[in-house]
């Protein structure tokens, strides 16, 4: 079995056992209920979804523990109880009905971001469930701790070179092939838009490319928004507005997490990931609202607002990938605030014209408790993108359907035989859920993952 991976240990003879309660079995008024259940209502414990009682032994210490957890809950719900348990060793005694994403949920709710302080949790660990695949569990732990990291940490340790060394660090890890380009290079290698967004930050734009894997296998290829830091540019957002921009390459880092997840499983396919790291700065050579830029694609684009970056950067990627014509290609952005408004920070939306590659995400969604929602690439809002001086605007006039016009605009960049899906994400969870706290998060990547898997698995 592979080695245990956080906050997991072997199970041990003084693990304190933890049982799983409803407010069903609490509601009983029969006077003969159990002792424990017994002293929990005595205590006041009703049961209540993620409500805690601790059960003394004789010795004056924890005999058992019992959580109130609604029989149809979303098992990554567990996570809670990791931050209300004092120091020691744990073991779920109740019967399991999704082990795995239990294990997952137990993990995720262990986190906690310490690059900048100590850590304040207690050292909890719990016995490893049964009929838990190991080297799935761990996949999955290592890839949303490297997600959430990378978006935790701020922009002056995690700049476009700062990505550029975590993304060799994968890369040496799984012994994959590297390319950076960088600077000036971009130009003469073709890629304006990228260097366009990035040329007005001290710290040079670079497009990050990765190959792993045989190269008979099918191509899959990965694209990520890694725009480090987003000012606005010269529409300079407003302070509360640039307050959290450091997520800006939220799209990257979930990228990286998912490389990572098909590496580790060795699936046999030829991965190609390509990140775009920019800075999106104000200085005397940064691009203006009005500018005219050209593509690799050869599509000129008007600027309509320097703070639509995100989708500039990712169509000369998306351009560059679709030139060897993957299998299926994936790009993951935190691109649009109107993805937000339509969908809230939770459930990311995705689009693509391949319907059976849809459907198969979207059940992949539910059955990972790993929520996305496909919506649609509605093709007569693409007039919104017209420019009278050049093929395209990369943003509309209004308000509205922001989410899908930037999608319609990365569509231009892609081939209409590519099979191809972009989620727009948001990469954040600004209020805590059960297995998260505040802060960076790996969005739809345990979901894309399964279905590379059915589609390419062994």
């Amino acid at each position: 079995m592979s080695k245990l991976p956080n906050p997991f240990v072997k199970k041990t003879a003084n693990a304190i056992p933890i049982f799983l309660v409803s407010k069903a079995m609490l509601s009983n008024k029969n006077e003969f209920l159990p002792v424990d259940l017994k002293w929990a209502k005595t205590t006041g414990f009703e049961g209540k979804h993620l409500s805690i009682c601790l059960v003394p032994d004789v010795k004056g210490g924890i005999g058992k523990v019992l959580f109130g957890f609604n029989k149809n809950a979303n098992p990554l719900d567990i996570g809670k109880i990791t931050r209300n348990l004092p120091k020691g060793n744990y073991n779920i005694a109740s019967e399991l009905n999704e082990p795995q994403l239990t294990a997952l949920g137990l993990a995720l709710g262990s986190y906690e971001f310490t690059k900048y302080k100590a850590s304040k949790k207690s050292d909890v660990r719990f016995s490893l469930p049964k009929d838990v695949d190991v080297d799935q569990l761990s996949a999955d732990i290592e890839a949303a701790y490297l997600v959430r990291d990378l978006i935790n940490t701020p922009t002056n340790d995690m700049g476009p070179e700062h990505l550029e060394k975590a993304f060799r660090q994968l890369a040496s890890r799984f012994k994959a092939e590297v390319t950076v380009i960088k600077g000036n290079d971009l130009l003469k290698k073709n890629f304006p838009m990228i260097h366009a967004v990035g040329r007005a930050s001290s710290d040079a734009p670079r497009l990050l490319d990765m190959k792993w894997g045989k190269s008979s296998d099918p191509i899959v290829t990965l694209v990520g928004k890694g725009v480090c830091f987003d000012t606005g540019g010269l529409n300079i957002k407003p302070g509360n507005s640039m307050t959290l921009m450091k997520k800006d390459m939220g799209g990257a880092a979930n990228v990286l997490g998912l490389a990572l997840m098909i590496m580790a499983a060795k699936l046999p396919v030829r991965l190609r990931l390509l990140i775009p790291a920019v800075e999106n700065s104000i200085s005397g050579n940064a691009f203006r609202p009005g500018d005219v830029l050209a593509s690799r694609k050869g599509i000129s684009v008007e600027i309509g607002n320097t703070d639509a970056e995100g989708r500039l950067v990712l169509g000369d990627a998306l351009a560059y990938g679709d030139e060897e014509n993957p299998d299926v290609m994936i790009d993951m952005a935190t691109l649009t605030g109107a993805a937000r408004v339509a969908l809230g920070p939770d459930l990311p939306p995705f689009y693509s014209d391949d319907d059976a590659l849809a459907s198969q995400i979207l059940k992949a969604s539910v059955d990972k408790r790993d929520p996305l929602w496909r919506m649609p690439l509605w093709q007569p809002y693409e007039s919104m993108l017209s420019s009278t001086i050049a093929d395209a605007n990369h943003i509309t006039s209004g308000g509205f359907a922001g989410s899908i016009t930037a999608a319609l605009f990365l569509k231009k960049f892609v081939n209409p035989k590519t099979s191809w899906v972009h989620l727009d994400v948001f990469g954040w969870v600004p209020s805590a859920k059960p297995w998260a706290s505040v802060g960076g998060e790996a969005q739809g990547i345990r979901a894309l993952f399964s279905v590379l898997q059915q589609r390419y698995g062994k």
